[in-house]
This record gives structure tokens, sequence and C-alpha cells, in this order.
């Protein structure tokens, strides 16, 4: 893999790499909700919470959809989906590695 090529993929890793962006994602997973309903679910505050939803749509992970004066923010498609699937998946399988892994920043 060619370096640029690395350096894409680590930064669309840090879409992940952050406990209110999960969060976030998982919140949407099944339905767009506005950023109202999402800092309500999460019990957060909203400047925080816009401050996330920015980063995950600049990494290419959400959308947005403008009805009205409201934004309805939604996973930007399928694969994204799968994806979050996905790490369950493998989370499950590696779960007790991951909970004696000392060398992660939490």
């Amino acid at each position: 893999m060619q370096t640029a090529d690395m350096g894409m993929k680590v930064k669309f890793l840090q879409g992940f790499s952050h406990k209110v962006r999960i969060q976030i994602l998982e919140c949407i997973k099944q339905e767009e909700k506005t950023v109202s309903q999402i800092v309500n679910e999460l019990n957060g505050n909203q400047s925080n919470i816009s401050q996330h939803l920015a980063c995950l749509k600049g990494c290419g992970l959400i959308v947005g959809r403008q009805e009205g004066k409201y934004v309805f923010y939604s996973l930007r498609n399928q694969h994204v989906r799968d994806l979050l699937d996905m790490f369950d998946v493998v989370l499950e399988e590696v779960e007790n590695d991951v909970a004696c892994c000392e060398n992660h920043i939490v």
C-alpha cells in the first residue's frame, strides 16, 4: 500500500476513534435523526455533538439532509452500516484480548 493510501486510511479510521462518534453512529444506524434527537439520546451537549457530526461528515461516514430548519443525519450508505456490524462481530471474537490490552488510549 502506498504511503498516501495509508494516510487516507488512517484519516478515515479516525472517524471511529472517539467514543462520542461511535455513539452517534450507533444512534443513527437504523434511522436518520436531527441534532436535537441525537443530543437527547446521548445526553450530550449540542456544541460537542455538532463538532463530532462535522468530523463524521468530513470523513464521509454520514450525510445530512435539510428539511425546513432541520438537518437529518444518517449513515452514508449500507456499507457503513455493514462496517459497524462487522466491528461488533470482530470485537466479540477478540474482546478478551482488547480487555487485557494496555497499549491503547481510552
